[in-house]
């Protein structure tokens, strides 16, 4: 296992893009990219929490802020610029985005108030919100517990979603006006709360467990392909590289919802890389091209 990256805050997001690793350090406020020297240098800041972001097909960047219940988008200059108003959906605000290969991002929240917990019921607040590449914004999936990462497969089909609150991979169907249906489950995953998420050409979906400390490879069904382990927690993972073989993961110390907020917390933040069994396919890693877009 190779460590690029060392010493940062709490890591998330990490994206496959122009032939770089992309990944936010959400309480620095930082969109990093790792460098030839094993470090990494500060391509855009913006304070959020989360701090998820993914690229059009036309190589935007497109962040989810918090700070502003909307999507931004970065401009060649580096400032950004409105480019959807998620206000309307959720008070709260959003969490992870994935934008698939026709342009459309699929954008999920939780729904409710972290500090207090989600409310008691069968039926989970959590939705996914489609911002098309063409007309208005609308909820296209609810009844989501703690929607985390997501993955769209590279025909543009099929979206996993990891459930961290049911420990489950939930799949739709996806419609040519980008509308989700035949829900689904991709995989049980045990005890595992699973984080961000990628596919492989093999099918399978890869995803991050920050209490279990690992990033685990699963087929449809839920048989376990692979696992690595990790010595702090695991946010999310994505498969890159110059033949898409890598999988790269975020990690950093927990410590738990009640410690998010502690100024002195050293979170040990770092990237770190092995090698998988095939190659990355679908969104978010660019369809597993190494030019990323």
């Amino acid at each position: 296992m190779d460590t690029h990256d060392t010493g940062r805050g709490l890591v998330e997001s990490p994206r496959w893009h122009d032939g770089r690793l992309w990944y936010a350090d959400w309480t620095a406020g930082e969109i990093r990219v790792l460098t030839d020297g094993g470090g990494s240098e500060v391509i855009l800041q913006h304070t959020s929490l989360p701090l998820c972001f993914d690229f059009l097909p036309d190589c935007t960047l497109i962040l989810v802020s918090n700070a502003e219940l909307a999507l931004l988008q970065r401009r060649p200059e580096g400032t950004l610029a409105p480019y959807a108003d998620l206000a309307p959906f959720s008070p709260q605000g959003s969490n992870d985005i994935v934008i698939d290969g026709r342009g459309n991002a699929y954008v999920n929240s939780p729904n409710f108030d972290f500090a207090t917990g989600p409310p008691e019921g069968d039926v989970a607040p959590g939705h996914i919100v489609l911002v098309p590449a063409e007309g208005p914004a609308r909820v296209v999936a609810d009844d989501l517990a703690f929607p985390n990462g997501m993955a769209v497969s590279a025909d543009n089909r099929t979206l996993v979603v990891a459930e961290s609150y049911r420990c489950r991979l939930t799949a739709f169907d996806i419609a040519d006006d980008g509308s989700l249906s035949g829900r689904r489950t991709f995989a049980e995953l045990g005890e595992d709360p699973p984080d961000g998420i990628c596919f492989d050409a093999d099918g399978a979906i890869w995803y991050a467990d920050v209490p279990h400390q690992h990033s685990v490879r699963v087929r449809e069904g839920g048989e376990r392909l692979d696992v690595v382990e990790f010595d702090r927690g695991a946010f999310a993972c994505i498969l890159g590289g110059s033949d898409g073989r890598t999988l790269y993961t975020v990690g950093a110390r927990w410590p738990g919802a009640a410690g998010l907020g502690d100024p002195t917390w050293v979170w040990a933040g770092h990237v770190v890389s092995t090698r998988a069994p095939a190659p990355g396919a679908g969104w978010p890693g660019g369809n597993g091209s190494t030019a990323g877009s």
